[in-house]
C-alpha cells in the first residue's frame, strides 16, 4: 500500500514540476533557471511542512509518503539543477551558475527551515 501512496504523490508531482517549469520560464525569459529554482524552493517548504507535522504528530507516516516522498520527490529536482548549471557555466555565464548553487542551496535550505518552524508553531 505504501507504494501505491508514493506513486500517487509522484504523479501529481512530476506534471505539475513540469507546468510550474514551463510557466515561470515562459513568463521570466531570463537566462537564470527560475522554473527549477521555484519548484525546488517550493518542494522544500513543503518538505518542511510535511515534516514538522509528523514530527509533532499532525500528519500520519501516510501523508509523509504521500507529500512528502511521491509529491516533493516528482516535483523536486536536483539532476535538472545541476544540468542547468553546468550548461550556463558552459555558456559562459558563470556568474549566473554561481548564483543559481548560491541562492538554490540558500533559499532551499531556508524553506524547509521555514517550513519547519512553521508546522511546529502551529502543530506543537
Amino acid at each position: 500500500m505504501n507504494w501505491l501512496l508514493v506513486i500517487a504523490g509522484g504523479a501529481v508531482g512530476a506534471p505539475l514540476r513540469y507546468l510550474t517549469d514551463r510557466a515561470v520560464q515562459a513568463k521570466l525569459d531570463a537566462v537564470f533557471p527560475w522554473g527549477t529554482f521555484t519548484v525546488n524552493v517550493v518542494g522544500c517548504l513543503v518538505l518542511g511542512l510535511i515534516t514538522g507535522a509528523a514530527t509533532s504528530g499532525a500528519a500520519s507516516s501516510q501523508v509523509q509518503l504521500l507529500l512528502g516522498t511521491g509529491l516533493c520527490g516528482a516535483l523536486t529536482t536536483y539532476s535538472t539543477f545541476s544540468y542547468e548549471t553546468l550548461r550556463l557555466a558552459e555558456d559562459g555565464a558563470r556568474f549566473f551558475a554561481a548564483a543559481n548553487i548560491a541562492a538554490s542551496l540558500t533559499a532551499g535550505l531556508g524553506a524547509v527551515f521555514a517550513g519547519a518552524a512553521l508546522a511546529e508553531a502551529v502543530w506543537a
